[in-house]
């Protein structure tokens, strides 16, 4: 027969539990919103797969269990290897482009074509590649870039380039 989880039920769930899972997380984590993050994956699997649970310690070690696998996950995550925080990330100025440089014009190309121009002559990529980033069809990205190089090549010749 299985579980069921009323509303009832899962607000005791959380009033008993979410400060054990948010202190566990963050002794794992070191971010609170990391732990905050944990404890709503940790209650989020209770809920779609309600479990019985044969005494009070039984449901909390599953908890702290649970709660730990989920951080543990986290760590080992390529995301989480590969990201920093934000204000880490705003420690590191942006780079500005020279004045009167080629990616100073590409800067000013409207947004559609300033993307894909960058993603194919900065980042590499093929047109293919980038119409997946994007979510866009090949051929619109290959319009953009052909649209894109011709407002280039205008700005530039504006500017005395030949």
């Amino acid at each position: 027969m299985p579980v069921t989880l009323d509303r009832g039920e899962a607000e005791r769930l959380v009033h008993a539990y979410s400060d054990l899972i948010l202190r566990l997380s963050y002794t794992y984590l070191k971010s609170t919103d990391d732990a905050q993050d944990i404890c709503q994956t940790v209650f989020l699997k209770l809920l779609q797969k309600p479990r019985a649970f044969s005494s009070p310690e039984h449901e909390k070690a599953w908890i702290i269990r649970t709660t730990a696998n989920a951080c543990k996950d986290l760590l080992k995550s390529h995301w989480h290897k590969t990201t920093v925080t934000l204000d880490a990330a705003a420690a590191v100025p942006a780079p500005q482009p020279e004045a009167g440089s080629l990616l100073e014009a590409v800067g000013r190309l409207p947004p559609p074509y300033r993307v894909v121009i960058y993603l194919y002559y900065y980042e590499g990529y093929s047109a293919k590649e980038i119409a997946r980033l994007l979510g866009a069809n090949p051929a619109t990205i290959s319009t953009r870039l052909r649209r894109g190089r011709a407002q280039l090549k205008t700005l530039l010749e504006q500017e005395g380039y030949r």
